[in-house]
């Protein structure tokens, strides 16, 4: 089915980021992943094509366009790409709403243009090693000292968190924490009592370098409160959406590639004297698979639709999240088998296809506090 979401714009856009990836980032990945981080020039030559800040003011250095389709394509395309390395949509579409709309002028005016550049990489500090989903279970604490918050505690799992200039840590600024008690504090590279832990060794996404990082003392100027005092919460709920939808976008393009090297694979492959294409279990799998891409490939461009007009809400970018995850790592499993023994090579896609891709049914919310949120809603 031809997609409908796209204009001409789009898919030009489209070819930008493809060139861009067979020069700056395919070349490079293998040895990335290697060294568990990618490489600071890869960021900036982001940066140099446009890529970066894409709903950033022009006044700022960035793109000035708010359509989130552009955002979409960069994503489909990075996830085609197997480029699990260079977190662009983290940077864009999960920290960049919050600095183009907590942040103050002058704030706007320290942290945007290197955002837009490549020169000031960004993370987000959530999770904690006893506070995954459960924000309201957040023990970092800051306390007011009335020129600065006094910032203690730890995170783990942060994207970005080796390389990152700028963190948006969530933080208690209250005694008791939890809805009503907790504020984003933005920590700046080399600030006194700000340390990263070990560069984390995960199962997949070996190029992204993700960190523990820790927090004793340190001194937040009271001017890097970002957005409302106490008002994390409702901060972090409203950006929620975007960042799932983001993942689920993911999700369906890599699904879609995984397919599309398996269907390749089963024609070329032979088994018994004739390509394993031509046996009904391959034929049915395919079929199955096709089909579910294809429902949710249709679900997942009117969330697109609906976010890009500002309706989309919680409950539906849920269950974006959810679906379109768990039918990636499904597609995964089953494109694996048909690859057989090849299929858990390390040098195929789909083995690497299988590993990147298990971590989207687990952050940005696991599948079962997706469910939660739609159930609730229904129920309530």
């Amino acid at each position: 089915m031809k997609r409908q979401v796209f204009t001409a714009d789009h898919e030009a856009f489209r070819a930008t980021v493809r060139t861009f990836l067979d020069k700056e980032v395919t070349p490079h990945h293998e040895r990335w992943e290697k060294d568990g981080i990618v490489s600071r020039e890869a960021w900036l030559a982001a940066g140099r094509q446009g890529l970066l800040g894409l709903a950033v003011p022009e006044e700022y250095g960035g793109g000035g366009n708010a359509d989130f389709r552009y955002s979409a394509v960069l994503t489909e395309e990075f996830t085609r790409a197997g480029a699990s390395g260079l977190a662009v949509g983290l940077h864009n579409d999960i920290i960049g709403p919050y600095l183009t709309s907590l942040a103050t002028d002058e704030q706007k005016r320290r942290w945007l243009p290197g955002f837009c550049t490549g020169e000031t990489i960004t993370a987000i500090a959530m999770t904690e090693p006893g506070a995954g989903s459960d924000l309201q279970g957040i023990r970092t604490a800051a306390e007011d000292r009335g020129d600065h918050w006094l910032l203690n505690g730890s995170k783990t799992f942060i994207s970005n968190g080796i390389l990152a200039d700028l963190v948006v840590v969530v933080a208690r600024t209250t005694p008791q924490g939890g809805a009503k008690g907790l504020s984003l504090l933005v920590v700046e590279r080399g600030t006194p009592g700000f340390e990263r832990g070990r560069n984390l060794d995960k199962v997949g996404q070996k190029a992204q370098d993700t960190a523990e990082l820790f927090f004793d003392d340190v001194r937040v100027p009271k001017e890097n409160l970002l957005g409302e005092r106490d008002g994390a919460f409702v901060h972090l709920m409203n950006n929620l959406p975007q960042e799932r939808l983001s993942i689920a976008v993911a999700a369906i393009a890599g699904a879609e590639y995984l397919l599309e090297i398996t269907t390749r694979y089963v024609k070329e492959r032979e088994a018994f004297g004739r390509p394993l294409a031509g046996l009904q279990h391959v034929r049915f799998e395919i079929a199955e698979m096709a089909t579910e891409c294809a429902v949710t490939r249709a679900f997942l461009d009117r969330c697109i639709t609906d976010h890009d007009r500002g309706e989309l809400d919680a409950v539906h970018a849920s269950m974006a999240k959810w679906w379109a995850t768990e039918l990636q790592k499904r597609v995964a499993d089953r494109c694996l088998q048909l690859h057989g023994g090849y299929g858990y090579m390390s040098e195929y896609r789909v083995a690497k296809a299988f590993t990147d891709g298990r971590i989207q049914t687990i952050y940005g919310g696991t599948t079962e506090i997706m469910k939660e949120i739609i159930g609730r809603s229904l129920l309530s």
